[in-house]
């Protein structure tokens, strides 16, 4: 799952999904024996736990006290953060950490270099991706659309709060617009890259209705055509 959101609600969305792919295992009537326990892998490019300084960190229930795990551990949260990896190319030891070199390095790789190329699948996905030209939010599968539509719906929700905060001096409806409009302009800077002044400028002058309606529509446009094409709408 590839997330950006603030960490003081990152963990809402991270256990919503996580729960939600336990639960639609099942169809109705179905026994309970039929379920397999769920991994949520999250990657990020930001860090996540300052208390330690592991690459990798597992989550699984515990008891509160005496810290032993609970047989009926279903759920297991695993997170790595990309920043802590250091290790270079000659440094690379074991199978995952020429992933995790990968991982963070393919936007800077032409070609494999030799270490990793004794991995096939790393050369396979590296192909892929320079083939397709694909960036990182363009990997991400078309059935996840409606999961990343309702992570920013919540997004819109965060930048309701923040708006306000931001917006007290000069009223609060005009606060609630600013925090919208940092997160759509964010979310636009990731899909398309930078965009130019006048986009800029046509997007700001956007109604409250307006912002979320193209937070909706942003993930059916194909380039900066298609989201110019719906500004001249507007």
């Amino acid at each position: 799952m590839i997330i950006n959101y603030p960490l003081s609600i990152i963990h809402y969305p991270l256990a919503y999904n996580l729960c939600k792919s336990y639960a639609n295992q099942l169809e109705i009537g179905e026994g309970y024996f039929l379920l397999n326990p769920i991994i949520a892998v999250t990657i990020t490019d930001f860090l996540m736990f300052k208390e330690n300084q592991k690459v990798i960190n597992r989550f699984v229930y515990k008891e509160e006290t005496d810290n032993f795990v609970y047989k009926g551990a279903e759920l297991k949260f695993i997170f790595l953060e990309l920043p802590k990896f250091n290790k270079k190319l000659e440094e690379l030891e074991s199978l995952a950490d020429k992933w995790i070199y990968f991982l963070k390095e393919t936007a800077k790789l032409e070609i494999i270099p030799e270490p990793l190329g004794e991995v096939p699948e790393i050369e396979r996905a590296l192909n892929i991706a320079n083939q397709a030209n694909f960036n990182r939010q363009e990997l991400d599968s078309f059935e996840r659309r409606a999961i990343m539509l309702q992570d920013e719906k919540g997004k819109i929700s965060y930048a309701k709060e923040e708006g306000k905060a931001e917006g007290r001096a000069e009223g609060k409806a005009e606060g609630i617009n600013i925090g919208k409009l940092k997160i759509v302009m964010s979310l636009i800077n990731q899909r398309f890259g930078e965009v130019d002044e006048y986009i800029s400028s046509q997007i700001s002058n956007l109604s409250s209705e307006d912002l979320e309606s193209l937070v909706k529509a942003l993930f059916d446009f194909k380039n900066l055509a298609d989201l110019l094409s719906w500004l001249e709408k507007r």
